[in-house]
């Protein structure tokens, strides 16, 4: 399963937060971005309880995050 992570984080600390998810093995894409949200990382996990621990114990133990929405993929076209 994959999922897009949208997030939220501390003015200025948008290159930190994302050295740091580009660590992690279930991270396939990261970028910055502009608008509602400060960056948005794209997971692949191979089930609900690997993306949970994924969000629970990894994503959530970066600093500087302060909100994240997650969106699951159900499909993709390319």
């Amino acid at each position: 399963m994959k999922a897009y992570i949208m997030m939220n984080v501390n003015t200025g600390s948008e290159d930190e937060v994302c050295d740091e998810l580009v660590k992690f093995e279930e991270v396939e894409e990261v970028a910055t971005i502009y608008g509602e949200y400060d960056a948005v990382v794209k997971v692949r996990a191979s089930d609900m309880d690997h993306l949970d621990h994924f969000i629970l114990k990894k994503l959530r133990g970066i600093p500087n995050i302060f909100l994240t929405a997650t969106m699951l993929i159900v499909k993709e076209y390319k």
